[in-house]
């Protein structure tokens, strides 16, 4: 299914839905003019009425009309028009597309108002566009006999004028939309079905897909590498553990060597510091940080991003037996340092402490991890915000813009000295968790301990990985969050 731009007049466009995203302006946009025209007036009566009010989020179905091409109309609120954003467009767009595709084979046209496409711009609005049309259709029913959506037949976005950017925009939405998909449909697979061997596999496949090199290290290999903290997580399940690595080299031997390291946690039990069973149910989706960290580079290389890219991810299950590790063992990480485990369920940054260690020895330069670390930075900031941890005030600056450009909320986090004492152990060099205030910070300064001289950020998406309830744009489940971010962050990279 292919995306196209219309430039004919909406009302003229033959398609089984036009889905008409309008803002609350008055009077109506010159274009929304034209289509409430060709109604005979139903939209301005809807507004009188108050009907309909344009809310962001707000839809309304109107079918079987008659005075324009298409079968049925979707109106979609995106609330004041100076107050709406790139999120707002997505959400409003993902709601409306969602009602259109409950059918198979349909076929959908989009106009936006004029007053948006003028605060966003059309290049904007265009990526957004095929982003919600490949995102739309995908539920978190991926076990399921009969699916709740299908993809559409064929879609359309109607703009006053197209350009190269707006095509270029429309292939970069696109690629963002399926990696988007990739993450969302790996993150809801459960733990039986995605498991560290089951996910390299899935990463082997999707790299000869795209072009990229892969290396997998099994567990003798990664005994090899001296990855103490990370095979100790592993012990106690009967899946072995694996380090994925996946190359995109799309730039010279002097662009900067850019590392993505995930937290790859395909099932976390909380080991002996058992989780209670409504805290384990969600644990499938503890791998997040991987699969996002795969969704990002597989969408730099279907970009064709001139980057060097290297995305390291750590996959383990953290369970318990007769050999899982304990409360007070000592482990050695890569680089040397010993930790003594106070908690077993803090097993991710364990995982990371010798990816991150890993990346630094592969000569990664600039490193972003990602991982649903810490239940704290949820308490912190929310469902729906990463908590970032920097030591690199320039690369998190970036990583800002790029959140702010992608309609993702990120937010830095503090990183001060004070934190550190709060990690000493009276046996070993560190131990793997500070007290309860401050949680997700001792665990950010646990990390900080395995990056060496590279530049690094860490981001804590424990809250935005994942909705425990469903809304009008998306499903309970995996969201995706943050894909969109790390591709743009890549594609400014790549300049």
């Amino acid at each position: 299914m292919t995306s196209s731009i219309s430039t004919e007049a909406p009302v003229t466009v033959t398609t089984d839905w036009l889905i008409v995203l309008m803002a609350d302006a008055k009077p109506l946009s010159e274009t929304l003019q034209q289509i409430d025209s060709a109604l005979g007036g139903t939209i301005s009566e809807l507004v009188k009425s108050e009907q309909f009010s344009a809310k962001p989020q707000q839809t309304l179905c109107l079918y079987q009309r008659s005075g324009i091409a298409a079968k049925h109309v979707v109106l979609a609120g995106l609330g004041d028009a100076e107050k709406c954003d790139l999120r707002n467009v997505r959400h409003s767009l993902l709601a409306a597309l969602r009602l259109c595709c409950e059918q198979p084979d349909q076929s959908v046209a989009v106009v936006v108002d004029d007053s948006v496409i003028t605060r966003l711009t059309p290049e904007t609005v265009a990526e957004v566009f095929a982003d919600a049309i490949v995102v739309a259709t995908v539920d978190a029913d991926i076990y399921k006999a009969k699916r709740a959506r299908s993809a559409f037949a064929s879609t359309t976005l109607c703009l006053a004028n197209s350009s190269d950017s707006v095509s270029a925009s429309v292939n970069r939405g696109t690629a963002i939309g399926q990696s988007c998909v990739l993450v969302k449909n790996l993150v809801n697979r459960t733990a039986n079905d995605i498991y560290p061997e089951s996910f390299a596999a899935e990463a082997v496949k999707l790299a000869r897909e795209v072009g990229l090199e892969v290396t997998i290290l099994d567990e003798k290999q990664l005994a090899a590498e001296r990855m103490g903290a990370m095979l100790a997580v592993s012990q106690g399940s009967v899946r072995p553990a694996r380090l994925v690595k996946l190359v995109w080299d799309g730039a010279g031997n002097d662009s900067p060597k850019l590392g993505l390291v995930g937290k790859g946690v395909t099932f976390d039990s909380g080991g002996y510091s058992i989780k209670p069973s409504d805290g384990m149910i969600s644990m499938k989706a503890d791998m997040a940080g991987a699969a996002s960290a795969l969704g990002a580079i597989v969408a730099a290389a279907r970009l064709n991003l001139p980057i060097h890219l290297t995305a390291y991810l750590g996959l383990v299950e953290n369970m318990i037996s007769g050999n899982a590790y304990r409360l007070g063992d000592v482990l050695t990480a890569r680089n040397g340092t010993t930790i003594e485990v106070h908690n077993t369920d803090a097993e991710g940054r364990l995982v990371l402490a010798d990816v991150l260690a890993y990346a630094v020895d592969d000569g990664a330069e600039q490193i972003v991890d990602l991982a649903t670390l810490t239940g704290a930075c949820v308490v912190a900031l929310g469902e729906e915000i990463t908590g970032m941890f920097a030591k690199d005030d320039e690369l998190a600056s970036e990583l800002t813009a790029a959140a702010t450009a992608a309609g993702e909320y990120f937010w830095p986090m503090p990183m001060h000295d004070h934190f550190e004492p709060l990690l000493k152990s009276s046996v070993a060099d560190c131990k793997n968790v500070g007290p309860r205030w401050g949680g997700a910070v001792t665990a950010a300064k646990f990390l900080q301990k395995f990056v060496g001289d590279s530049r690094w950020v860490h981001l804590d998406i424990a809250g935005p990985s994942w909705s425990d309830s469903s809304t009008a744009w998306q499903d309970a489940g995996a969201t995706a969050s943050p894909v969109r971010t790390l591709v743009k962050w890549l594609s400014r990279k790549s300049g």
